[in-house]
């Protein structure tokens, strides 16, 4: 029997294919790895840049409507710059003075809540604790928040106070260059590329930068409601402290689902220290009564369809990018990923319309006629 002849031996065609996308996902796993080893590795670039671009997507309006009515890009970006500086060094020397005076008085408030709440657990609470064994679990939560810091490189004071400064200026610099020099960039940039690539690549970016920009306004503008309605509450009750507390809002809503809990829980510490259980039961209501509204009601409007990503992506976004790059991570993972996947989507809808106008040549002869 010739080697021809020879049956040749059984192989399973869905083990062929597994092990084809298999070492496709290896080689793909091994970039997205090497690529976060090198993040990580520049975030003292990454950051200023990441920055950069959040402070051009604010300013960008104002300084297109400047150029739309003749003025020089240079001239147009100075001028934007320069009245943002002004304005953000007007709010800081009105509110800082206040909340620093404030904020100073917020951590022993805080913490004669937790003393409280350890009294009510010790005493009247369901659990069968000692005092001894409550301070035992609050030295474990605090030594591991420690190590947390410690791992994602907060306590380096010394490197701190030379990244912290540089970081600064260059995230200043990158932003002035870029909201004078950056919309014509992008379209030298794309002039380069074949006219498909160009529209394709035109929609992503197009794509990214509205979400950016939603995600920013609706950040702001649901962290505004929150603050108002949760400060208006705490004062209602008899609450102190109401300033830092509505600043800590604010800021929060910039880190979804999490930055909420966040400042609820401390809402809910001042005012069981400033106006009792009731009070302290009131607050807590009304904060959660708020965000639910928000998510729900809000939420969707003020974002609009580019920023619509489900809790469940915002979670693991968050967690992953505290896991990845500490505290920058968590701050910056929401937007990042609301980018990305917005940025996905319009690619694919691009490509599935393209396959709709110009479908392929099957079924067609090299010279154009219908085959049999």
């Amino acid at each position: 029997m010739s080697p021809e002849d020879q049956p040749r031996p059984y192989v399973n065609p869905l083990l062929v294919r597994a092990a084809a996308y298999g070492w496709r996902l290896l080689v793909v796993a091994a970039v997205v790895v090497g690529a976060l080893w090198l993040i990580g590795r520049l975030l003292v670039v990454v950051v200023p840049i990441f920055v950069a671009l959040l402070v051009v997507r604010v300013l960008e309006p104002p300084a297109a409507a400047l150029r739309r009515r003749g003025w020089r890009p240079g001239l147009a970006a100075l001028v934007v710059f320069a009245s943002a500086l002004v304005g953000v060094a007007v709010v800081v020397a009105l509110l800082v003075p206040p909340i620093t005076n404030e904020f100073s008085d917020l951590r022993p408030t805080i913490e004669d809540a937790i003393d409280d709440v350890e009294t009510w657990i010790v005493e009247d609470g369901p659990f069968d604790l000692t005092r001894d064994q409550v301070a035992d679990y609050e030295d474990r939560l605090v030594e591991r928040g420690r190590d947390y810091l410690a791992n994602n490189g907060l306590q380096g004071r010394a490197s701190l106070l030379l990244e912290i400064p540089a970081g600064m200026l260059l995230a200043f610099f990158l932003s002035f260059f870029a909201l004078k020099d950056g919309a014509g960039a992008v379209g030298r940039l794309l002039e380069r590329l074949p006219e498909p690539r160009r529209r394709r690549w035109r929609a992503i970016g197009e794509s990214a930068w509205t979400t950016l920009g939603g995600y920013l306004r609706g950040a702001a503008l649901l962290g505004l409601l929150e603050a108002l309605v949760i400060g208006l509450t705490l004062w209602l009750v008899g609450g102190n402290l109401v300033i830092p507390v509505m600043v800590l809002t604010f800021a929060a809503a910039f880190v979804p689902i999490i930055g909420a809990i966040t400042a609820g829980v401390v809402a809910v510490l001042v005012a069981l220290v400033a106006a009792g259980p009731v009070g302290a039961l009131v607050v807590g209501g009304v904060a959660l009564l708020v965000q639910q509204l928000d998510n729900d009601l809000l939420a969707p409007v003020i974002y609009g369809r580019n920023v619509e990503i489900h809790p469940v992506v915002i979670l693991v976004s968050i967690v992953a990018g505290g896991a990845l790059f500490g505290i920058v991570g968590t701050l910056f993972a929401v937007p990042v990923v609301a980018v990305a996947l917005n940025a996905w989507t319009t690619d694919r809808a691009g490509a599935a319309a393209a396959r709709i106008v110009d479908p392929p040549d099957e079924g067609r002869d090299e010279q154009g006629g219908r085959t049999a």
